[in-house]
Parts: structure tokens; sequence; C-alpha cells
């Protein structure tokens, strides 16, 4: 990416919402397309991950990173008998994660399937039969796994076993933007805000501790849960303190924001008890995230005396393309639910960046590297 001159500073706000983020990844990886570069970025909840998957992947590009979240999906043909991902919701206890590393090593030395050149003749045909293979596989992995998990557990799954295999924590403190996560402190009854100085896999696994999915993470002795349970959008950077204290970044001019709770229609029937259960998690964050924007907009991003907006906020309109009769099925972690929601996240991400191409310093890739 390359540095544009003649533009503010630029925020970006990431929100929370895991079954759906893949619009997220979508934006993110058009925003690495378009060579756009964001001086601050603040996140919450799934909006964590989305943001270290661009800012920080382990072992690959960011474009990869992010590319590589829409296939954690469920192979569509299992998914419709068995509605839960496996893949990312693990059952908990140390019996568990000695299971799945030994597991794990197992399947790597086992020979893959496209070292048979008579299957190399059919490639999608065999990347399709690979990929519901290996879903199967890991759904009989995890159904044969031990569990600690009782009535007395405070969460039914693991802490994301998969995060540092994902995340290069050695690169957070590093990375170009300032980086902003929060979590909400159950002991002290406040939220946490942590730089990107401070973060590491702990403060990740605490800021996507979500109640009954997984149990507070205890940090330094104190608990805490989700911080997008309670601000599904981490504005805490770009907001001045109650005690007069300055907001940390008040020259950032330009906020743009990625939300994917805040939108009506995810309020709707439920197909089955999965679905219900699964909505009755979105249902309130809904109204959460609509009242979060307001509240910020008018409390904190209007001068009182003047009635100016303070920064220019923008919103990328994630949503625009998803298909009207696909709504039903927009919170599943299907395969063809996530990649469909990436590439609606992307065509998203590519219109608002050719819309705003003036405020944002956009610059494609290609004509980036060339200059």
């Amino acid at each position: 990416m390359n540095k544009q001159q003649g533009r503010g500073k630029l925020g970006l706000v990431i929100g929370g919402g895991a079954p759906n983020s893949t619009l997220i990844a979508g934006a993110l990886a058009a925003f690495l397309a378009e060579g756009i570069e964001f001086d601050v970025i603040s996140a919450s909840g799934a909006g964590v991950l989305m943001g270290l998957l661009y800012t920080a992947p382990r072992d690959v590009s960011p474009r990869e990173a992010l590319m590589r979240w829409a296939e954690v999906g469920v192979a569509d043909s299992i998914y419709k008998l068995f509605p839960v991902n496996y893949k990312v919701f693990k059952k908990p206890g140390s019996q568990a994660e000695s299971y799945r590393d030994s597991f794990m090593q197992q399947m790597q030395g086992m020979p893959a399937m496209s070292s048979n050149p008579f299957a190399q003749m059919f490639t999608q045909q065999f990347a399709d039969a690979q990929t519901k293979w290996n879903d199967w596989m890991h759904l009989m992995m995890s159904a044969m796994s031990p569990s600690d998990l009782n009535s007395g557990s405070l969460g039914l799954c693991a802490h994301l076993p998969f995060l540092e295999q994902s995340i290069d924590f050695d690169a957070v403190p590093r990375m170009a933007p300032e980086f902003y996560i929060n979590a909400y402190n159950v002991d002290r009854h406040q939220m946490q805000v942590w730089g990107k100085h401070e973060i590491g896999a702990a403060h990740v696994r605490a800021s996507l501790s979500f109640p009954f999915l997984y149990a507070p993470t205890e940090i330094d002795g104190e608990n805490y849960i989700e911080g997008a349970a309670l601000d599904t959008l981490n504005f805490d950077p770009f907001i001045a303190g109650s005690d007069g204290q300055p907001a940390r970044h008040p020259e950032v001019d330009t906020l743009v924001v990625l939300d994917i709770l805040g939108d009506d229609r995810l309020i709707r029937k439920p197909r089955n008890l999965y679905d219900a259960w699964v909505r009755s998690i979105i249902t309130p964050l809904v109204k959460i995230s609509k009242a979060e924007q307001r509240l910020f907009e008018l409390e904190h991003n209007t001068d009182p005396v003047t009635g100016a907006q303070r920064r220019r906020m923008l919103k990328v309109d994630l949503m625009r393309d998803v298909p009207e009769q696909h709504w039903p099925e927009v919170l599943d972690w299907s395969s063809s639910n996530m990649q469909r929601l990436f590439d609606v996240g992307y065509r998203a991400g590519l219109a608002f960046c050719q819309q705003h191409r003036e405020q944002l310093g956009s610059v494609p890739a290609d004509a980036a590297l060339a200059a």
C-alpha cells in the first residue's frame, strides 16, 4: 500500500458479529486491493479477529488470510444435517486440547488426496470433494473428542484454539496503524480498551469471550467478557473521557465504519430451534448497534454550538447486495453463505472506495505498486 498525500487522518471502526463476519473480511480485502491505509483501527468482537487478519496474519498475506476466513464454513451437505460450526466452536477442556493436537498431527501425516493424478484432471470437482472430505473428518474428530464440559462449566466452547496459528502476535506492536480492542471487566464493571503494545493472545480471547459460548477470560486475576456484547462498535478511541481526558485520536477527521449488526432485517422468524438460539443473541445486538451509532453521532461527533460534525463519518453498506431471498440464511455458518457474504462484502468495499476515493485517498494496489 502507498500512503496518499493530501488526505487527513483516517480511522476504521470494525464492529462485532461472527456468523456474517465474512462481509467484513470481503470489505477489508477490497480496501487492500484499493491501497487504502488507515491511521487508527478500533475493533470489537469478531471485528477484532478480522482486523488482526487484515494487519498481522501469520505466515500468509493479509488478503490470503481474509480469503481463508471465508473457508471456515461447513460444507452445505453437512450443515443441512448438523447446522453447527464445529470447525470454529471446539469442545473445552485439557483432554479435548490434547486430543485435537494429536488428531491434527495424524491428519498432517496422511497422504493428500491431491497426489492422485487422475483426480487432478477434475480440479474443481476434486477440490469440492476434498473440502467435503475434510469437513467430514473434522466432524468425526469433533464428535469423538473428549471434554470436561459439565453443569458447572462457565461456557460451551474452547477459547479460539486456532488463534496463535492465525495471528502473528509478535507483529502486532509493529503494525503501522494504531490498533485498539475492547473487553468488559466483569469484576470492575467497566469497559477495558487495549492498544497494540498491550495486545496478546489472552486479550484477544477476552475480547471474544461471548457469554455462554465462552467462559470469561482471566487476565491478571480479573475476568473479562466480549466487549461487543455491550459495545458492538468500539468508538472509545475517538471519544473524550467523562473525567475530562481528551480523546486518544482527535486528529482523525474521517471515520469509516464496518457494521454488520445494525440492520433490522436480521430480526426475523427463526427457521428452527438452533436458528432461534442464534437470533436470540443477535436480536438485542441489532438495537445496541443502532443506538451506539446514534449516540456517537449526536453526543460525541456533533459540535453542540454549531451543530457541525467534528469528523466525517462514512459507513460501508455491507449488506446492500445480499439477495432478498437469502436473508433467512444470512447467519448460517455454511460454506456457501460464508463465501457469498465475502463476495458481497468485497463488492461493497470496492463500491465504497470508488464513491469516496477523494476522502480515502485510495489508489488501486496495482497502480500504487506501479507508482
